[in-house]
């Protein structure tokens, strides 16, 4: 039987090609359904490849999991590690951490919904809680100078790291879902709590515009 003349040739990926497409497959899937809740047979169906494809590049799912989270860690960490260590007032750091990390789940909704989730149990790194403190070590310091400079014990400052991380990053997770106020208004309130506590709130916190330098 003769070819159709009108049916264009099939391209073969590359190797490479091929790996790539099976981490955005896994990734897109691992966003809706989770660890659990995504198996190789999936993967492979919606990478129109056989089930054997997927274990010759990753070993199973898990192999794509440690991937897409690795790099999704990656992405968050030097976004944050950036900001972090530009310097400046300890205010306008506050600010730049909570707009990063807003800004990130904005345009990476997928990537931050694998993070918070739970990873499987073999799986010691790559986790959100892990990730959050490697960032609340980085802020460590910079809490430390300041704890200095205003006659505070300085070795109180891993604790508030924890705490002043963990309120951006658990207010970041329901925003995830909420989106709403928008992101410049949910930071201004987060610096508006960290930074005044509850007794000195302002009524309409703003940002500073540097900020946003």
């Amino acid at each position: 039987m003769a070819s159709d003349p009108r049916r264009a040739p099939r391209v073969r990926m590359t190797g490479t090609q091929r790996r790539e497409q099976l981490i955005t497959v896994g990734r897109t899937l691992f966003a809706e359904k989770g660890f659990e809740g995504t198996s190789v047979e999936e993967i492979a169906a919606r990478a129109k490849v056989s089930k054997p494809v997927v274990y010759e590049h990753f070993g199973g799912k898990e192999g794509v999991y440690a991937v897409v989270v690795d790099r999704e860690v990656q992405r968050l960490l030097g976004m944050l590690t950036e900001q972090l260590s530009a310097g400046g007032h300890p205010k306008i750091i506050v600010e730049k951490a909570a707009l990063t990390l807003l800004d990130y789940i904005e345009a990476n909704t997928d990537g931050f919904r694998i993070l918070v989730r739970d990873s499987p149990v073999a799986q010691g790194t790559g986790t959100f809680s892990s990730l959050i403190g490697d960032v609340a070590s980085q802020v460590e310091y910079l809490l430390a100078a300041q704890f200095r400079t205003r006659g505070l014990d300085p070795a109180a400052a891993p604790m508030y790291a924890q705490m002043l991380v963990g309120l951006i990053a658990l207010t970041g997770q329901w925003w995830l879902e909420a989106r709403s106020p928008n992101k410049t208004e949910v930071a201004a309130h987060i610096v508006n709590l960290a930074w005044n506590g509850l007794k000195g709130l302002e009524r309409r916190p703003t940002l500073s515009s540097l900020a946003r330098s």
